[in-house]
């Protein structure tokens, strides 16, 4: 199944308010659902786990809502391990008004490739199903620019393209109280990336010599994690005996 990069109805001015909180609704339901909320628990876990540290701060790139942290947050709190979450997304619409209970900012609007940080102004950078919006050179350009603003890791969040996936949310119409949710679901199955494409493109996307390591996990229902270290696991474990 060839990949097909076209645009998704959510990203374009042509989608009317009342149709991005609605699909943005449906997407959260996806997300807690289908695997998507799991994914990031399963990557941030393995970084405490590889870095024996229980604290992170943690930036999620195109977070609409920012459910999918918040969620991960809470979930992570009752294993002792603490999330300081922040939120960018290219978009105000998409981003909650107001800071909630956790203290997690509204968040900021800018672009995930040029993001207005410092270097190594987070512990993790994460996104969720964000990473098959863009063409090969712009994920070239995010994960070295993930990978600038992280001091530990890039987290991605994402789809795998199949066959099998494609009928399934073909199936998945009468679950979708947005038809634009629906529709941009098939539109992401098709523009998706697969394992071995993610790990090429990340590689040559990272200089020679920058000791960076890429861990991919295949979960629920076609689901991947990328993990894109900023130094080795072995690296990190030295650093942490310090």
């Amino acid at each position: 199944m060839q990949r097909v990069d076209v645009p998704e109805i959510l990203d374009s001015d042509a989608c009317s308010p009342a149709d991005v909180a609605a699909t943005l609704q449906d997407l959260g339901r996806v997300n807690r659902w289908f695997g998507g909320v799991a994914t990031t628990q399963k990557m941030v876990e393995r970084v405490a786990q590889a870095s024996r540290s229980k604290h992170f701060s943690l930036l999620e790139v195109a977070a609409g809502s920012g459910e999918v942290p918040e969620l991960v947050r809470q979930k992570l709190a009752r294993r002792g391990i603490t999330l300081d979450v922040s939120l960018l997304d290219r978009a105000r619409s998409h981003l909650p008004s107001t800071a909630n209970h956790s203290g997690r900012n509204a968040g900021v609007v800018a672009d995930a490739l040029a993001m207005p940080f410092a270097d190594g102004a987070f512990d993790l950078i994460s996104c969720s199903l964000f990473a098959h919006h863009l063409d090969e050179q712009q994920l070239a350009q995010f994960v070295r620019e993930g990978l600038r603003v992280s001091r530990r890791a890039l987290l991605i969040n994402d789809l795998i393209r199949h066959p099998l996936h494609l009928a399934l949310a073909f199936a998945g119409f009468p679950l979708m109280r947005s038809r634009v949710a629906w529709l941009d679901g098939l539109t992401s199955v098709r523009r998706s990336y697969v394992p071995d494409e993610i790990r090429i493109l990340v590689a040559s996307a990272v200089s020679k010599g920058a000791g960076t390591q890429i861990e991919i996990s295949r979960n629920y229902l076609f689901r991947m994690g990328v993990i894109v270290w900023k130094r080795t696991v072995d690296e990190a474990h030295t650093s942490e005996r310090r």
